[in-house]
């Protein structure tokens, strides 16, 4: 494999993929002290960024499954998660059972198909990107890219338990997480939307 080519698909991934950093964060330590709760966020992040790639190398290729005016409504998606939990906190607080470590047993962290959601909507403009540098790659570059790029989906992932058992990021995400995923979620959502143009925005 050409190291240029590890390079710039190293590079293309990081600046698309940095906010990703912060949502894996967050879904870690919402999942921190449940089994098998790495395992179900690492799996949806692999499932929905292979969508990203499978809707950018099909887009190279010429077949449109995802037309360019549907992206900015990929934000639906975060939109109506993070007002799923932001409902879930609400009624959890409203309920007095703010109790986090009931609160984080009830949910048990987040399932597979909500992060994949999460990062297939986030990565919505990363295929306008990645759709000209696979047309101009050629096969064998498109697939030196999507190696790469499913490498560092794992230090991604790695480096979001990282930050999520630091002590003292730990310990706020603890306290705040439940406030601050939601919240993220939503920005998210109606960033892609507005970003978008979506509904006349």
């Amino acid at each position: 494999m050409d190291l240029g080519i590890i390079g710039q698909a190293a590079g293309l991934f990081a600046v698309t993929n940095i906010d990703d950093i912060l949502i894996l964060a967050l879904f870690f330590a919402q999942g921190a002290g449940h089994p098998g709760s790495t395992r179900r966020i690492v799996l949806g992040q692999y499932l929905g960024f292979a969508a990203i790639l499978a809707v950018a190398v099909a887009a190279a290729f010429g077949a449109t499954f995802l037309p360019e005016s549907a992206i900015p409504y990929l934000g639906l998606l975060p939109l109506a998660l993070g007002l799923k939990a932001a409902w879930q906190a609400w009624k959890d607080h409203r309920d007095g059972d703010g109790d986090e470590e009931a609160e984080q047993a009830r949910a048990g962290g987040p399932g597979p198909l909500e992060v994949a959601a999460v990062t297939f909507a986030n990565g919505g403009d990363n295929i306008g990107v990645y759709v000209p540098v696979f047309a101009t790659a050629g096969v064998g570059g498109m697939t030196a890219y999507a190696v790469v790029f499913l490498v560092l989906v794992a230090v991604w992932c790695s480096a979001g338990k990282f930050f999520a058992t630091r002590p003292v990021i730990a310990k706020a995400l603890g306290r705040w997480g439940h406030v601050l995923l939601p919240l993220v979620l939503i920005a998210i959502g109606l960033l892609i939307l507005i970003e978008g143009g979506a509904f006349g925005l």
